[in-house]
């Protein structure tokens, strides 16, 4: 990132900052800790692609852009961590690290590998990768892949490099639209196969399209998953529980002056309100048509 871009989009939008305040010690830590609820940034990416196909277009972005946006994480001084990680801090109450964040890739593209691992790497910055299993390349694979995908090899140095890995379903579907027989296997296989392939299975977990309901997250904890992290383009707080963690989106068209808002928990004015408004009348949509299935079993 050069400084010219910094100066035109530097932390806290040209305004000087005032150092965190020092680390508290003894009764007074702990009751800083048990009521810390900080907004924290989870950043939800897709593709890193110079070429991306035409459906993970709008969702990826491209090498360039997000060696600047890493760049900008370091610049701003945020301390990113894994989607554990934070888990782990809001459910024993130990504190927040200094400007958090979180950065994380769901489906398991082979550009997170190709382009974002580097730069990962250089910046000493950890991150999480939630794979569906049934889209990476090689014997566990279903097909329907939307473009090209990592092997399990990669998946496999990512974990090496100290990337989290976690679940994101096996064939990736509206997980709160299908029968607990089927939610239950997307759930486990995935699990089992990350478990088997890394020698751990995953604590965290992503839902697809980042739809879930009562019925999809307790599913999730029973599965085994510590943690899952919805969308909602709004910022995690430790109110939202460990299994419903709002993300916020970046996209191809998410500019330096955007992202410098999301990283500082900023208002974000009407960068979201159309993706707000369609989760919203989606969410209608999903509840009539399980309504409609729970009809049609109790008649057959």
């Amino acid at each position: 990132m050069s400084g010219d871009l910094l100066s035109r989009y530097p932390p806290g939008g040209g305004v000087l900052r005032e150092r965190p305040a020092p680390a508290l010690s003894g009764e007074a830590a702990g009751r800083a800790d048990r009521t810390d609820d900080r907004a924290v940034p989870i950043l939800m990416y897709h593709a890193v692609s110079r070429s991306p196909a035409a459906a993970t277009r709008a969702l990826s972005v491209t090498p360039e852009a997000f060696a600047g946006q890493m760049a900008m994480v370091s610049a701003y001084g945020c301390t990113p961590l894994t989607t554990a990680q934070l888990a782990a801090r809001w459910r024993t109450g130990r504190p927040l690290p200094p400007r958090p964040v979180l950065i994380t890739f769901d489906d398991g593209y082979e550009g997170v590998h190709r382009h974002a691992l580097p730069v990962l790497a250089e910046l000493a910055l950890p991150a999480t990768v939630f794979v569906t299993t049934g889209w990476l390349r090689g014997r566990h694979a279903a097909g329907d892949a939307p473009d090209r995908m990592l092997d399990w090899e990669q998946v496999r140095e990512l974990a090496a490099a100290g990337v989290e890995i976690g679940g994101h379903s096996h064939t990736h579907p509206q997980l709160d639209q299908l029968a607990s027989g089927r939610l239950g296997t997307e759930l486990a296989y995935c699990r089992e196969l990350v478990g088997g392939e890394l020698g751990a299975p995953p604590a965290s977990f992503a839902y697809p399209f980042g739809y879930s309901d009562r019925r999809v997250r307790r599913a999730v904890r029973a599965a085994g998953y510590a943690q899952s992290l919805a969308v909602g383009n709004s910022w995690a707080r430790r109110a939202q529980g460990p299994y419903a963690l709002r993300r916020v989106t970046v996209r191809r068209s998410t500019g330096p002056e955007l992202f410098g808002r999301l990283l500082e928990c900023r208002p974000l004015t009407c960068a979201y309100a159309q993706d707000r408004a369609l989760t919203r009348g989606y969410a209608v949509v999903r509840r009539a048509r399980q309504a409609r299935r729970k009809v049609l079993r109790s008649r057959g």
